[in-house]
């Protein structure tokens, strides 16, 4: 027989017992199924992260006070006795080359309050680079200014959910907020840009660094947000950046330098890391189903031991009969990778329906990767009922009732 015929032959079994064949390949439908959708579910996790931190501002590294000695993670306040300070920022930006922008931050809580609305947001100092730092545009009015900071001009930048929450359909440019008690000007008003990292860039109040050390009652800065020209400059940057901060605190390394990449790396590990656990884990049912396909088949040997007898009465060889077994075993496992890779595209494309903002989709590798699986599994629980339908003695298969 050719391979041709022994697929017909494959298809003809199959076709015969449509109920228990669907039911052999389950545990395939469903292992693969799981694996396409949970490494799509990954994917779409680790470039909804990345998108978010591009929204953020890109070329970004973060000078934070303290050690922390666990790199690559998000940028905290770890203790320190020195202190960050403005004039530090304002001397980055002096001496360091291939910064495109250095801003100085204070951040907190604040009330703000319009006649009888009050709203609590959060409340950024800053100086006038941090809007091309992060990327954070006004749509009307300005940005802050260096006169503000210089003269300690008490204005500030709302962004359009605390505009609609405390101002409603009237105009808010030029009108007065009280933030923490002290009045301050509204001068612009932020481009809608939604959620970031769980943070709504549209409920923000940002104030000139002056007014927040007034208001915070505090003279050292938070953080220092130092942009780069290119992501090729970041690492020169970063050398030149840790040199000048060692200097400042007297070659005491009491602070962290925070590469925006290297937080990135850090989630790309931590989402290789799931996506290979729960791959594995959705492998189980590629097992559970080959075992299936396996038992079945041995099934098949006995029920059809005396079709065996009669093919080798006629001449077909031991190989023969091996081959045509270990081709209906790949073939259901194959049919039900294939379904699998069905259900998992359908999947994916009800998620993507139900949650437009996750950027889920069906990647080829994960596709091909599924379905060599799928192969494989055939092949191996395969091979040992091809074996038995080979090893049977046709006399005795002959006279198998």
């Amino acid at each position: 027989m050719h391979g041709l015929d022994h697929l017909t032959s494959a298809l003809a079994s199959i076709a015969q017992n449509k109920v228990r064949s669907l039911l052999t390949t389950l545990g395939v439908i469903i292992g693969v199924m799981s694996v396409i959708l949970l490494i799509a579910l990954g994917e779409s996790a680790q470039a909804y992260v990345q998108k978010e931190f591009a929204i953020l501002g890109s070329n970004i590294l973060i000078i934070t006070p303290g050690k922390q000695e666990t790199t690559g993670l998000f940028p905290i306040t770890a203790g320190s006795n020195r202190k960050l300070t403005h004039e530090i920022a304002q001397s980055i930006k002096r001496k360091v080359p291939g910064v495109s922008g250095v801003a100085s931050n204070i951040i907190g809580l604040s009330a703000v309050r319009y006649g009888k609305r009050t709203r609590s947001v959060l409340t950024i100092g800053t100086t006038p680079d941090f809007d091309s730092v992060r990327q954070l545009r006004t749509q009307i009015g300005r940005f802050i200014t260096d006169r503000d900071i210089e003269r300690n001009n008490r204005v500030c930048i709302i962004g359009t959910t605390l505009k609609r929450e405390i101002f409603g359909d009237e105009p808010a440019l030029h009108k007065r907020v009280t933030v923490n008690g002290s009045k301050h000007m509204v001068v612009g008003i932020l481009e809608e840009r939604g959620m970031a990292m769980g943070i709504d860039l549209g409920d923000l109040c940002i104030i000139p660094l002056p007014s927040a050390q007034e208001i915070f009652n505090r003279k050292e800065l938070f953080e220092i947000l130092v942009g780069t020209t290119n992501q090729e400059e970041i690492p020169r940057v970063e050398k030149e950046l840790r040199k000048l901060m060692l200097e400042a605190f007297d070659n005491n390394e009491d602070f962290t330098v925070t590469d925006q990449e290297g937080m990135l790396d850090t989630f790309k590990r931590i989402f290789d890391m799931l996506r290979l656990l729960l791959v594995g884990i959705a492998s189980i049912s590629l097992l559970v189903g080959g075992i299936g396909i396996m038992n079945i088949m041995l099934v098949s040997v006995r029920e059809r031991t005396r079709e065996v007898g009669v093919r080798m009465a006629i001449g077909a060889r031991r190989f023969d009969i091996a081959l045509q077994f270990l081709i209906e075993s790949v073939t259901l496992s194959v049919m039900g990778g294939l379904i699998g890779i069905g259900l998992g595209a359908l999947g994916s494309f009800i998620i993507r329906t139900l949650y437009p903002t996750l950027p889920i989709g069906l990647s080829l590798w994960s596709t091909a990767l599924s379905f060599s699986f799928s192969l494989a599994v055939g092949v191996f629980f395969g091979v040992y009922p091809a074996v038995k339908a080979a090893g049977v003695d046709p006399v005795e298969a002959l006279r198998y009732e």
